[in-house]
This record gives structure tokens, C-alpha cells and sequence, in this order.
């Protein structure tokens, strides 16, 4: 039965294919327009690290003034001091947790080459194996390399393709500012999406950590960080300089990002009370003024919390869902004329022992054949819209892609609306009473 309603749904396409055409238009330019918006949405907000951000945990406590007033819409509190970041790393629940702040460095290999900017991290030892982090070559460092603050990196595959060709990186020395490094490791392939431990208000997306130096040789070499120097003190908010050494280790300025592996719930009220307890003593010390505010952010609540999404992104998100229901409510129009143009047709199979839902079924689908063909010429319209995200020059344009569940979703929402769209045209088709209609003829 399947078969003879869709052979006839195609006969009535072709029979009247001019309102046929303005349906698919329709909602192949509305579908198009859509799905373009949400893949981008889709891209921004998905899982960056899937094996691991069940457990992985953003720590938050509160060490501001009672009065505090954010400058700049800057929160202090996305990230940790030094000094607060430190005693996290070495005191509490014995869980995996690494600190981490961004960096850019100019890079030169030791023996001279083209210099260039490069993005990393300076991170503590334990961020390799809290994260994941794949080597291809060599190893990472120890805790003893962190205490010791020692001239070591691993860098990128693609960065050491870069200094050194097929040769072997591992034990070369790479020159970065004004220092020498040791590499130690190459990392394989790894480029989580959106870039989740770095500072919110620094970059999100767009190209892979380049470089891994000890955070605590960063501090002592007083690299230069991309992180948000957030502080309450009243010299407002910045980035390092200079002369910022003694603002990484000030115990009222907040720049690194820190993250815990936590695996069940009693590991979260564990860590929880650690963290309680050191917002208390610290407040006991005069050092907090604010009652103990702990909150555990998992990676993804962590995302939603820092709105990963650009304003401007959802703005347009939302215009094309409008641009879309506009263009179904023309559909549900077109449709009703369309059906009601058939009302001797329908109320003539009525007669001949058709039933109402019989015919409903019919109409509902032809509607599903007209929504199929809208979605695939809304397939061919979202590739030219994401073609076009992907030449503009914002970080996130470049992973903007139509991935499988995308195209299948398409398609899928394309129908289902048209079929939504197809059910008061069809119910008014089979409402009308058969002998009029077969009267008028």
C-alpha cells in the first residue's frame, strides 16, 4: 500500500508542479539556512574530550572582596591564584588534578631558523596523564622536573615536522624568547575542540597547542602568558608583561585554569569538603572574605557556564529558526491549497470506500516526498552556507563541518516538518463531505 500512495503522491507532483516547486524552495532555502546555524552550534558545543570529561572537574572558590566589582566583565573566579593553585596541587584527596595557563612564545630552533609565534600551554606534569595526552615520541616530565623548574618542552608533531624534519626531536634544543629548551617529547596528534582548559577569556578555538613548557618555569623565566590577569586589588585586569612576575605570584591576581579527575559521586563530596575547608582556613586567616562559595563544574556544565557560544552565533541561530517557521507557515498555506484544489479527487475515492484516514495517510505522504526533496536541496544550500563560515576569518570557521548526523538530520527534520506542516490541510481535505462535492462535479 506503501508503494501506490508514494507512485501516486509523484504523479500528483508532476501534475501541479508549480506550487510543488514553491514548496520545495521553500523549505530547502528555510532547512538550509537552519541547519547551516545549528552545525555551527552543533560544532561549538560538543563533547572536546569524550573518553575522559565524565570525570574531568573545574574546581571554583571564592577569594574576593565583599564589595567586589567585576571590571571589564572579567570573573576572577574562572580561575585560580598562584599561591590557591598551588596548594590544590599538593594537598587534598589524592585524585589527578593540573594546572595550566596559556602562553605565546617566539620560537627559533638553537642553531637559527625563521623565528615565528607559537600558541601552548605551560602546564604541571600531571596534565598529560589527567587529559590523555598522546606522545609519539619521548615522555613528558616529573614532579621533581616541576620543583626544579626545569628547561624542558614537549612539543607538537607538527611543530617538530617544522624545526626538524624526519629527524628525531626527542633530546634537541629548541630556543624559545630568550631561553633554551630541552625537548623531551613529541605529542601525537591532539587538538581537543573547543579548547576547554584554556582561560575563557582567551582563545577557544582555533589552532592545537603548539608547545608544553612547566608551569613552574614559566613563572621563573616570567614567559609571556595569554592568560587573563584577573585581580582585585585595584590595578584592574591585564596581561602579563614585563614586569609581571610578581603579578603570576600575587596572592590577589587570578590567571591559571585547574582541573581534577574525579570518579564517582563520594570523590566529588570528598573534594567538595577539601575545598570548603580551604575557602574556611583561609577565610580564618583573613585571607578570604566571602563565606565558603565551592562549586565542581564537569567539563561540559563548564562549557554552558562560560557560554561558549558567541552572542552573535545564537542571534543568527535564532533568526534562521524564524526565517524557517515563516517559510512552513507559507508551506501549510501552499498545501492547503493544494489539497483543497483536490476535493472532488478525495471526496471520489470517499465514495468508492475509501476511508478518511486512508486518504489522510495519501496526502500525509506527498507532504513527506515534497519535505524529502526540500531537505535535499537544503543539504546543497548548508554546504554553501557553511562554505561560506569557513572563508570568514573567526577561530571556530574552520571546524565548522557537515558531519553524517548532520546530513541525516537534514533530511529527517525536512520531512517530519512537512508532514507537520501537511496535517490541517489534509484533516480540511477529508473533512469535506463526500456527496457535495461528487454533486458539484
Amino acid at each position: 500500500m506503501f508503494s501506490y500512495y508514494l507512485k501516486i503522491a509523484f504523479a500528483n507532483l508532476r501534475r501541479d508542479y508549480t506550487l510543488t516547486f514553491l514548496m520545495v524552495v521553500a523549505i530547502g532555502l528555510g532547512i538550509g539556512s537552519t541547519m547551516t546555524m545549528l552545525t555551527v552550534v552543533h560544532v561549538m558545543s560538543r563533547d572536546p574530550l569524550p573518553q575522559h570529561s565524565a570525570s574531568l572537574f573545574h574546581p571554583h572558590i571564592d577569594p574576593l572582596p565583599i564589595n567586589y566589582i567585576p571590571h571589564g566583565g572579567i570573573d576572577p573566579n574562572d580561575s585560580l591564584t598562584w599561591r590557591d593553585a598551588s596548594y590544590l596541587l599538593t594537598n587534598g584527596p589524592n585524585v589527578k588534578r593540573a594546572a595550566m595557563a596559556g602562553g605565546r612564545l617566539l620560537i627559533a630552533k638553537a642553531s637559527g631558523s625563521e623565528p615565528s609565534y607559537v600558541d601552548g600551554h605551560y602546564v604541571t606534569s600531571s596534565f598529560f596523564s589527567l587529559f590523555g595526552v598522546p606522545l609519539r615520541a619521548g615522555t613528558s616530565w616529573t614532579t621533581q622536573d616541576d620543583s626544579s623548574r626545569s628547561h624542558i618542552v614537549v612539543i607538537s608533531d607538527s611543530l617538530k615536522d617544522k624545526l626538524f624534519g624526519s629527524e628525531s626531536a626527542v633530546g634537541r634544543m629548541v630556543r624559545f624568547g630568550d631561553s633554551d629548551f630541552r625537548v623531551v617529547g613529541v605529542s601525537d596528534s591532539w587538538d581537543p575542540e573547543p579548547l576547554f582548559y584554556n582561560d575563557p577569556y582567551a582563545r577557544t578555538f582555533g589552532a592545537a597547542d603548539q608547545f608544553f613548557i612547566p608551569l613552574s618555569t614559566a613563572i621563573d623565566l616570567n614567559l609571556h602568558s595569554t592568560s587573563e590577569f584577573a585581580n582585585w586589588n585595584g590595578s584592574g585586569n591585564s596581561k602579563n608583561d614585563s614586569a609581571g612576575m610578581s603579578r603570576m605570584t600575587d596572592d590577589q591576581t587570578s590567571w591559571i585554569q585547574f582541573w581534577v579527575s574525579l570518579n564517582d559521586s563520594a570523590e566529588v563530596t570528598d573534594y567538595k569538603n577539601f575545598l570548603s575547608n580551604y575557602s574556611l582556613q583561609q577565610k580564618t586567616l583573613g585571607r578570604f572574605a566571602r563565606d565558603p562559595d565551592v562549586k565542581l563544574y564537569p567539563l561540559m556544565d563548564w562549557l554552558s557556564h562560560e557560554h561558549l557560544v558567541p552572542g552573535d552565533v545564537s542571534l543568527q541561530s535564532w533568526l534562521a529558526l524564524a526565517f524557517f517557521g515563516v517559510a512552513m507557515i507559507n508551506v501549510v498555506a501552499l498545501l492547503m491549497a493544494k489539497f483543497l484544489k483536490r476535493s472532488g479527487e478525495v471526496s471520489l475515492r470517499r465514495a468508492l470506500g475509501a476511508k478518511k484516514f486512508d486518504v489522510f495517510v495519501q496526502l500525509a505522504i506527498e507532504a513527506a516526498v515534497i519535505g524529502g526533496l526540500g531537505g535535499v536541496l537544503g543539504l546543497c544550500v548548508s554546504q554553501v552556507g557553511t562554505w561560506s563560515i569557513r572563508s570568514r576569518p573567526d577561530d571556530y570557521a574552520k571546524l565548522v563541518h557537515t558531519d553524517v548526523a548532520m546530513l541525516i538530520a537534514t533530511v529527517l527534520f525536512a520531512v517530519l516538518a512537512s508532514v507537520i506542516a501537511a496535517l490541517l490541510p489534509a484533516w480540511r481535505a477529508c473533512k469535506a463531505a463526500p456527496a457535495m462535492q461528487i454533486k458539484s462535479l
